[in-house]
């Protein structure tokens, strides 16, 4: 059976067709983050920090460190910011720093320029996953040789110079040549994750059914672990989480072993419980004062006032179990049974013996 090998400086995360789904949390990325990005220019890492404790506590098994931030303010002062060759590389360093400070959890290296996945690989403990190579002949001359110099796996992403094409056949043999370039290198099989690119549903009908049969023909043809950024299915539609939790496990059914996603919840902000109770207010239902904000967001179905797993973690959960790749459900039990709280022991079962 095909696996591929993440490890931190503590722990090991598999992607494997015999082996539970592996989420790859997406959080550490200031692209399209402007919060973020603004934080990390001022040298604040204290939102990283948090992402990644809330993904490891959420059922991540490896953390996507993503480096493509855009300075706008140091660019005023320093024209060398403009360019990602000269911010990344720095950034990338102590990203990977922050992280493993707050989680031993093993990590996926993301960025498009080289010298940032050579410092990312450098300061990262254990064997990381980098991310990524596409089927541009540039792209392969620069990865390849550090996938292999630093022995670790890498996703392989299947566009090449033409662009991403919507014929799913173009899109498996580009995959199929980046397998085979990587054999050339003496990049094992195993050491390969194929994101066959998903696309948007709203945009292309067939966008589920081509990634379905894509991931089969991945596993089947070319023997490789696959993995895809799940929420480009739901892109531009409402109820984004729906179209999400069906995607999953039926792709998990196809034979996907990876995806990289957000596994957090994202808690409800004040805005969102004034406006629950301005609605409640206005249709004449009474709430007290004082409620508990947690409570409140629970009764009213708005979710937690703190990051917890996401609905998607519950459908993979599910899918793992479906798919045999959760014993007998004890992960499931687990991810259901009822918090124990502080002082509460959990109840204990059966008949107590009398002497």
């Amino acid at each position: 059976m095909t696996r591929t090998v993440i490890e931190s400086k503590t722990k090991t995360a598999i992607i494997g067709f015999d082996q539970p789904f592996c989420v790859i949390g997406e959080r550490i990325n200031p692209t399209g983050r402007k919060i973020l990005a603004e934080e990390l220019e001022r040298d604040d890492f204290s939102r990283v920090e948090a992402d990644a404790i809330a993904q490891a506590l959420a059922g991540a098994n490896v953390l996507d460190v993503n480096s493509g931030a855009v300075f706008s303010n140091k660019m005023a002062e320093d024209p060398r910011y403009a360019d990602n060759n000269f911010v990344e590389p720095m950034l990338m360093k102590q990203l990977i720093a922050c992280v493993q400070r707050v989680t031993d959890l093993p990590l996926c290296i993301d960025s498009s320029v080289p010298g940032a996945l050579e410092n990312g690989l450098a300061e990262a403990e254990g064997r990381p996953l980098l991310n990524s190579v596409t089927g541009e002949e540039e792209r392969l001359e620069l990865v390849l040789p550090l996938v292999k110099k630093y022995n670790v796996p890498v996703v392989a992403i299947s566009n090449d110079d033409t662009g991403i094409s919507e014929d799913p056949e173009v899109r498996f043999a580009v995959a199929k040549k980046i397998v085979e370039r990587a054999a050339d290198f003496g990049i094992p099989a195993h050491d390969i994750v194929v994101d066959p690119l998903v696309m948007p549903i709203g945009a292309m009908s067939t966008a589920g059914l081509q990634v379905f049969k894509l991931v089969r023909r991945l596993r089947e043809e070319l023997g490789v672990n696959t993995t895809c950024g799940a929420s480009n299915i739901s892109f531009g539609l409402p109820n984004r989480h729906g179209i999400n939790n069906a995607f999953l496990p039926m792709a998990i059914a196809s034979g996907m072993t990876s995806a990289i996603m957000n596994p957090v919840a994202l808690p409800v902000g004040p805005k969102k419980l004034q406006e629950k109770l301005d609605a409640l207010a206005a249709a004449g239902i009474i709430v007290p004062a004082d409620i508990d904000p947690e409570l409140l967001a629970t009764l009213t179905g708005l979710g937690s006032t703190k990051p917890r797993a996401g609905s998607e973690m519950e459908a993979i959960r599910a899918a793992n179990f479906l798919t045999d790749n959760d014993p007998s459900g004890g992960e499931w039990i687990r991810f259901n049974r009822a918090p124990v709280k502080e002082g509460e022991g959990r109840a204990r079962t059966g008949r107590r013996r009398r002497n």
